[in-house]
């Protein structure tokens, strides 16, 4: 998160406002084409999970191998479409300066092909996932950092033009990174040795699921990168800016969530598969509670000290950053406590009535942006649009796995909810009275986030944690001391 985050601040100085705005709106036209890859994405951790805990190693072979062979033909449309309609799309709508347009489509070229590596990486970061080998994404995202930074220190002193340097450098790293997933698997997982093979069968179903599923990650990219592209056509490269450093936040802090439920996620599935109902409500119930608490934790003193964090952290804060900032983070927020319901209903593999309702409701979120931004509303009233639906998705997605997997609402509004919402409030309490106490500076900065954290923790500890979750915190803590000598 500290690297992703000092990286995004040379970025920005060293590219300029503009160049980064560019950069940001061309990388979403090629993410558009990103709905199909998650569709397909969620699908190949479904099924690949799912054979795993059914502990069936030949029909774990023939799924890896059907996956496979899927993902790269789909690379291989996605790559016409994208040279056809994506780049007539770039050269004719996209808001942009005539003298930058050339630099523009070199980014378009490198991003797409950083989409396609990513896209025939998918099966290979399934097995990882789905055998819980959690180290391989711990050292390799480790040199996924370091290979970052290096990209940051290239900027200064490469001589090519520095927003053509940056999108080479991006596909670089992103085509190191394939070859080193792809590497361990093979190495690691006898299911992972590629052959053709044609399944007639377990193609439709995949394919079934994929499309199904086609509905919500759709909507979910038109929810990100489709504003992005709409906040262009209404404000420019500026505001693009600006959302790009929302994203880079959001996605920094949000990535200790997408983590945990990579620990998570697979446990779900495999209770389901294993016909463990019980371990799965668990882990649906206690994991929400846990993501919102780690989200809310990290994210508490950049909601209260956006204004300062961005000051200090950038040297030039475009224009409405502040405000996406804040919003972004609250709308993170607000996702985790649907995490472990999706996953759960992926487990499933019954997902048409659930994609059509929760979906249709996400998808809205386009269509009213684009109506708000037409009446003259601000910029960030997509994002406030996106908050509201993202709410009715979550009791919406509560309502149909009631009838799915017998979820109990009720207990889940009680324990869940009720309970997140109240640490949430307690915890915010001395760091806004601390915060309109003091003067803005470095001060009030570090005392917000000193007081966030002994607020935070101690709320959740003392509210937040059942008495068997307290017990466990303890237990480890004493461990932990007895270990490093600290008694």
């Amino acid at each position: 998160m500290g690297v992703s985050l000092y990286t995004s601040r040379i970025v920005l100085n060293v590219l300029g406002v503009e160049d980064f705005g560019i950069y940001n709106v061309v990388g979403g036209v090629v993410a558009m084409y990103a709905m199909v890859n998650a569709s397909l994405a969620s699908a190949s951790q479904r099924f690949i999970t799912f054979e795993l805990g059914k502990c069936s190693d030949k029909k774990l072979g023939e799924t890896f191998s059907v996956v496979v062979t899927i993902h790269y033909v789909l690379a291989i449309v996605v790559f016409i479409i994208a040279e056809t309609i994506g780049l007539w799309f770039l050269n004719t709508h996209i808001n942009i300066a005539s003298s930058r347009m050339s630099a523009a489509n070199w980014v378009f070229q490198c991003s797409l092909l950083s989409f396609i590596t990513g896209l025939i990486s998918v099966p290979y970061n399934a097995s990882i996932i789905a055998h819980e080998r959690m180290k391989a994404f711990a050292y390799i995202g480790i040199i996924e950092v370091v290979l970052k930074l290096v990209i940051v220190f290239a900027l200064y002193f490469g001589r090519f033009d520095k927003l053509k340097l940056y999108a080479i450098l991006v596909l670089s790293v992103s085509v190191i990174v394939r070859l080193l997933y792809g590497y361990y698997c093979k190495r690691s997982f006898d299911e992972c040795k590629f052959r053709l093979l044609w399944n007639r069968e377990l193609l439709c179903r995949i394919a079934g699921f994929a499309g199904w599923n086609f509905i919500g990650t759709s909507s979910s990219v038109l929810m990100t990168q489709g504003v992005n592209i709409l906040l262009n056509m209404f404000y420019g490269v500026v505001v693009n800016a600006a959302m790009g450093i929302a994203m880079q936040v959001q996605g920094a802090v949000g990535g200790f969530i997408n983590n945990f439920m990579k620990a998570l996620s697979p446990q779900i599935t495999k209770s389901y598969a294993s016909n463990d109902k019980k371990y799965m409500m668990s882990l649906i119930l206690q994991g929400a509670r846990l993501s919102f608490y780690l989200m809310f934790f990290l994210s508490l003193p950049v909601l209260i000290e956006t204004q300062s964090v961005l000051k200090l952290w950038l040297k030039i804060v475009p224009d409405y950053a502040v405000v996406f900032v804040q919003l972004s983070l609250i709308f993170a927020i607000s996702q985790t406590l649907s995490n472990t319901l999706i996953t759960a209903t992926l487990a499933t593999g019954n997902i048409k009535t659930y994609q059509i309702i929760v979906g249709g409701l996400q998808m809205l979120n386009f269509p009213f942006s684009y109506i708000a931004l037409l009446l003259g509303f601000p910029p960030q009233s997509t994002l406030v649009i996106a908050i509201a639906l993202s709410v009715a998705c979550l009791f919406a997605r509560l309502y149909l796995l009631r009838g799915m997997i017998k979820l109990p609402v009720i207990y889940y509004l009680r324990h869940v909810l009720l309970n997140v919402i109240v640490v949430a409030v307690l915890s915010s309490v001395i760091p806004v009275i601390v915060c309109i106490s003091m003067q803005s500076g470095i001060t009030r900065l570090f005392c917000v986030c000193c007081v966030c954290v002994v607020s935070t923790f101690s709320i959740i500890y003392s509210v937040g944690l059942s008495k068997k979750e307290r017990v466990f915190v303890h237990r480890k803590i004493s461990f932990l001391r007895t270990k490093y000598g600290f008694v």
